[in-house]
This record gives structure tokens, C-alpha cells and sequence, in this order.
């Protein structure tokens, strides 16, 4: 995979030395997508680092495109690509979607009307209109580490079907975040 200068890292790397939850994304441009690493972004690293656990988002576009989307997301955790999706193949993530399967990603707050628009015009209005990755390609979420142990496996089925983040992380033994916008009401 590649950071966001370009540098290469071994996958391994990732979780040789401590568990990690590695999120495969669609690619940057999927309003999909976008919604969930927007709520991925609201984790606390306190709550990662109190359970000794790494957050990665992997794209499959170029590393160009890392600062940007964690600019417009508000991801400020690991994030890098696999610009050949090599990894991806490697997991049998699939490419196109399985539409006979009825999800509904929590995270996903737009509808498929307003999210394609708006996720066409970034793609029209972004350079030379970079698509910035396989639009038929699939993601996944795992939990991995430290060393060679799987602790978790999904392989998503179509855009919508990501797993709740909260599963993720009570998974991986992190607290759980609240995602509500809504003010919070304390009875005393």
C-alpha cells in the first residue's frame, strides 16, 4: 500500500505488531463511502489507543487523493491505497453489486439520488474527471493482528453494506462511539 506521500508499506506492516480494523472503501468518490469514513473520522483516538488498536482506511486510488479526501471527511487516522487493488483481489473483494441483498449502512445519510449527484460532481469538478478508482469495486472491513491472527472478516456484497461501525469496534475492544448528531438529554 501507499501513504499519503507515496511511500511504500508493506501490508503486514499494518498489523504486525498490534491489532488493527482496516476498512476497504469503494473508492474516494462514492458519497457511500464518504458517509462512512465521515463517521469513522468521529472515533476517538483515545478510545483506539486505550484498547492498543489501529484504524486504516484503504482506498484504491492514487495517494494523491489521501490529503484531500481526509480533508473534505475529517479523517485525521491512518489512511493509504492500493492504487493496482492488488490486496483487494487478494481478499476476494468482489467487483460490481449483489443487488438481491436488502442493507442499509447506518452511516449512510443521503439518498441514492442526492449521493450519486453529489458524488458526480466532485468527479466532474475534481482533475481531468479522475473517477479516483474502480467504480465496480467492492470493499470490506477486517479486524487483523498482531501478527497473522483474523479476528473478523466481511466482505461487502454492494455500496450500502458496510458493517455498523459500533460492531467493528465492539469486536475489536473499543468502546463504542455515539454517532447521533441530536443533543444529548441527561435526566437527573
Amino acid at each position: 500500500v501507499l501513504d499519503a506521500d507515496g511511500r511504500s508499506v508493506p501490508f503486514k506492516a499494518l498489523y504486525a505488531e498490534h491489532k488493527a480494523i482496516v476498512v476497504f472503501v469503494r473508492n474516494f468518490l462514492c458519497y457511500v463511502c464518504k458517509e462512512y469514513v465521515e463517521d469513522l473520522a468521529k472515533i476517538p483516538k483515545a478510545f483506539l489507543q486505550e484498547a492498543n488498536v489501529r484504524l486504516i482506511v484503504i482506498g484504491q486510488s492514487s495517494y494523491h487523493h489521501i490529503k484531500p479526501f481526509c480533508s473534505l471527511t475529517g479523517y485525521t487516522h491512518e489512511m493509504y491505497v492500493d492504487p493496482q487493488r492488488d490486496i483487494y483481489k487478494m481478499l476476494g473483494m468482489k467487483r460490481g453489486e449483489d443487488n438481491n441483498v436488502s442493507v442499509r449502512s447506518p452511516h449512510v445519510k443521503s439518498n441514492i439520488l442526492l449521493g450519486s449527484i453529489r458524488s458526480m460532481w466532485r468527479a466532474v469538478t475534481g482533475p481531468a474527471f479522475d473517477f479516483q478508482g474502480d467504480p465496480a469495486q467492492q470493499g470490506g472491513t477486517l479486524i487483523l493482528g498482531p501478527g497473522n491472527e483474523v479476528h473478523f472478516l466481511h466482505l461487502d456484497k454492494n455500496r450500502l453494506d458496510h458493517v455498523p461501525i459500533n460492531t467493528v469496534l465492539q469486536l475489536a475492544g473499543v468502546k463504542p462511539v455515539d454517532f447521533t448528531d441530536k443533543p444529548q438529554i441527561i435526566d437527573i
